[in-house]
This record gives structure tokens, C-alpha cells and sequence, in this order.
């Protein structure tokens, strides 16, 4: 885990179009508001670079002493359509006006209209519902129960077992890290688990085999046979990369679910709503997910989630049987309502993958500069990330990762804490509002902060 440092220094006066550093970082009249909360959280809380958010606009983050960065993070992969977006304040302001704040699952209005967006975004709108709840791990726990229902009800309990991948990640809550494959996560897990089963995920780097024969060859060294399976689930893209699945790979895991009648979940949590160029990941792949789990991106700022998928596995539950307090809750739809009509009207998803060469040549230039340090850099649309590596290994080099990262905040450039399997990731994912000549400053900023920590001048 990143660990930052709260003794303010002197760090270079930066005045540029985008950025604004003109204090000592972390800013001293900041500590007593970290040193608050060191009293009343917990410490897991405060593993990101030392800033005070005051405010957020577009693709900018402020803090209230005069600072402005350039933001690679989007909260974390939320403003998919920019920060504080007016149009996303004004549906706020005139739900706030009614008022309707809750209400559980009698029904508004904004629930008809969002559930029908949704629906419509599916690969078949009239045979997909959708169910809206208020977190990612939240929709994954219910796709996991959808899935498993599923198998059990149409062919008994020997149907029982959960695939997905290593170094996966698909949340915080106990299914979602069972499901999970980063062992590290999992270390106050005891007995549970038997029928969730890892396979190795086909990246290229960290595992250089990318042939589908892994995934069946590690089932049956595993004593799970296909027609066993109950559900594979797979990020859209790994969060430790981005890491992508070969385009082959998807297919042939597409025809091995249809064959066996396996759920075939994909977790867009993060990927989804324009963040790769696509609306949603899995197109890059043309495969149809039976269930798909929606969060981050969808509102571009208050907690919701959602499960898309087929209307045969959703309907399973009968009514008042599967419900969420706060699912549909008022104020998170009108922002998803409106933060969804933003990417669509303004082609947000096809700008993520204009800016695609911009970024990704960008870094490339930056990577060569350093091939034996950053050792592997995958990205789409507006997500990549570099492996920092030990020089001439694929060991994961997490000091030196963070040590890029706090250069580059020091220098007006925000990203959150290094993420992978182990620490390794310099993960970039700005707002898809992010212009083309934001992009070559923030890989600027990049490239300096490499030659200050890695000792080059270019």
C-alpha cells in the first residue's frame, strides 16, 4: 500500500493552463484536517495522495489554497462525463426541489425512465432488465446470487460453481472477494469459498499463455468440469492493467458457456459507460453477457449501481424477494438519468476513443524512455496503465510506483495511489471530457516525474 508523507515541502510554483501549484504540498493548513481524521477513521482511509478536494470541474481538481490539478484519476473511474457537471447539478436541484429524497421501492417516475436508458443500452433491449442498487460490490453480490439461482433451479445443485480470474477485483463485500483473485484479499476468509475457482487471466505480461486451453486445462486440474459451472465472471478488463482479454479468448469462453449453459457475467463496474471507447468493454470483444454489472461511471457522481441482464435470470425472484433499500433511490437516478444523455449527446464515447493514439503514444514515448522500469503498458480508450517493474524483471516495483506518483502530484498531476498485485500500476483514467492538449501536458508532468525519480534527463 502507498504511503504518503504529511510534512509539507517546498515543491516548484507551477502556473500553466491547466495547472496551479503555488503552496508547499501536502498544504500545512491542510494536516489538521488529516490529523481529524486520523482520530475518527480508520487507517485504510487514507492510503491516497495528501489533498483536500474542495471542488471539482470537468477534468480539474481544486483545493481551496489556490492548487489545481490535472485529473488522471476520476474520483475513481466516476466522472465519466466530468466533474460537477451543471446539467447533473440541475437535475439534482430540481429533485431537490420536489422534494423526493427516498422511496425504497414504491415507484417514481425516474426509476421508469432510467431502468428503460439502461434496457436500451443492453445487446437486446426487450429481453434485458435491469435492477437498479447503490454500489458495485452490491451488483456484483446480486449476480453472483442471480447466476447461482439460476443454475440450481434449471439444473440442480451439481451446478454450483463460480469461475473467474486471478488478480481479479470485484469489490470489498465477502462474494465479491471470493470471486475476487488476489489472495492478499482474502486473508480473513476461513472455510468459505470451496466453489469459487481462479483461473489464470490471459494478459500477456504477467501470464504470457493467452491461449483459452489454460482456462479448461486449470478447470480440470481443479476437478471442475464445464457442465459443473454455474457462472464465469470476468472484469470487462482487469483494474491490475488495465489488462484486456484476446479477442479470441472471449469467444471461445462465450461458446464454452453457451454450450454448458453457464452464466457468463461481465463486470463493466468500472470499464463501463465510454470509459474504452465502447459504451460498454465487452463490444470490443462481440460477445453478449447473460448479466452485466454497471456502477461507477453511471452517474458520474452519487452511489448507483446496476445488474442488466437477460429477463429469464432476473426474474427469478418473486416480488418484495429481491429488493435493496436504496435501490432507485431519487437523487442517484436523476444524476445516472442525466449523466447518460451527457455521453450519449456528446459523443463522449467516441471522444474516449479519439484520444486513445493521443494518450497511448504518449505514454509508449514515455516507456521507452525507460523499457527496464516501466515494463509493460496496456491500455483503451481513456483507462492504461504502466507496470513498474524491478529493472530487467516482471517483479512489481511498488516504491518506485509511488514515488512517480507523488512526483506527478507535486507537479499538478492527480492520480489515485498505484493500484496491481502488488502495488506496481501507474493507473490513468481522466474524465472523458479530458482535451487532447490536457492529455500531452499530463504526460509531460509524467515524463518529469520519471526523470526526477528514475534519474534521467531525457
Amino acid at each position: 500500500m502507498a504511503v504518503y508523507s504529511l510534512v509539507p515541502i517546498e515543491v516548484p510554483t507551477i502556473k500553466t493552463k491547466y495547472r496551479t501549484i503555488k503552496t508547499k504540498l501536502p498544504v500545512p493548513e491542510s494536516i489538521p484536517i488529516f490529523e481529524s481524521l486520523q482520530g475518527s477513521e480508520p487507517r485504510s482511509m487514507m492510503g491516497q495522495p495528501p489533498v483536500v478536494w474542495d471542488r471539482a470541474e470537468d477534468f480539474s481538481v481544486f483545493d481551496r489554497w489556490g492548487n489545481r490539478w490535472i485529473d488522471w484519476s476520476s474520483g475513481v473511474l466516476i466522472a465519466n462525463a466530468g466533474h460537477g457537471r451543471k446539467r447533473i447539478v440541475r437535475a439534482l436541484q430540481e429533485q431537490l426541489k420536489k422534494p423526493l429524497l427516498s422511496a425504497y421501492v414504491f415507484v417514481h417516475e425516474g426509476r421508469a425512465e432510467l431502468t428503460r436508458l439502461l434496457a436500451d443500452l443492453s445487446p437486446a433491449p426487450s429481453d434485458y432488465s435491469v435492477f437498479l442498487l447503490s454500489t458495485g460490490s452490491e451488483a456484483i453480490e446480486n449476480a453472483l446470487k442471480l447466476a447461482r439461482t439460476y443454475a440450481i433451479e434449471k439444473h440442480g445443485r451439481k451446478k454450483k460453481y463460480i469461475v473467474s480470474f486471478e488478480n481479479a477485483f470485484h469489490g470489498r463485500t465477502m462474494g465479491a472477494q471470493l470471486a475476487g483473485g488476489m489472495e492478499k484479499q482474502k486473508a480473513w476468509l476461513v472455510d468459505e469459498g470451496a466453489t469459487f475457482v481462479q483461473v489464470p487471466f490471459p494478459d500477456g505480461y504477467k501470464n504470457e499463455d493467452v491461449s483459452f486451453d489454460l482456462f479448461l486445462s486449470t478447470l480440470k486440474s481443479k476437478r471442475v468440469k464445464p457442465e459443473h459451472v454455474a457462472a464465469v465472471i470476468t472484469e470487462s478488463y482487469q483494474g491490475v492493467g488495465p489488462d484486456f482479454l484476446p479477442y479470441d479468448y472471449a469467444q471461445r469462453l462465450q461458446e464454452m458457456c453457451r454450450r454448458h449453459d453457464v452464466c457468463m457475467i461481465y463486470d463493466e463496474v468500472q470499464a463501463g459507460f465510454g470509459r474504452t471507447g465502447k459504451m460498454f468493454c465487452f463490444e470490443h470483444y462481440d460477445v453478449v453477457p447473460d448479466l452485466i454489472v454497471c456502477g461507477k461511471g453511471i452517474s458520474s457522481s452519487l452511489p448507483i449501481s446496476a445488474v442488466v441482464g437477460r429477463k429469464e435470470i432476473l426474474d427469478l425472484y418473486a416480488p418484495g424477494s429481491m429488493t435493496s433499500t436504496h435501490s432507485a433511490s431519487p437523487l442517484p437516478v436523476a444524476a445516472a438519468i442525466e449523466n447518460i444523455k451527457i455521453i450519449r449527446e456528446e459523443g463522449l464515447v467516441e471522444h474516449a476513443a479519439e484520444m486513445e493514439p493521443v494518450l497511448m503514444a504518449g505514454l509508449e514515448r514515455v516507456r521507452r524512455k525507460y523499457p527496464d522500469v516501466l515494463g509493460c503498458l496496456h491500455g483503451k480508450g481513456l483507462v492504461a496503465g504502466l507496470q513498474v517493474v524491478v529493472p530487467g524483471t516482471k517483479t512489481p516495483d511498488a516504491d518506485t510506483a509511488t514515488r512517480i506518483n507523488v512526483a506527478c502530484y507535486q507537479r499538478g498531476l492527480l492520480m489515485f495511489a498505484p493500484v496491481g498485485i502488488g502495488g506496481e500500476c501507474i493507473k490513468v483514467s481522466p474524465p472523458l471530457t479530458i482535451t487532447a492538449d490536457a492529455i500531452d501536458e499530463a504526460v509531460g508532468v509524467l515524463e518529469e516525474a520519471c526523470d526526477r525519480v528514475l534519474g534521467a534527463t531525457g
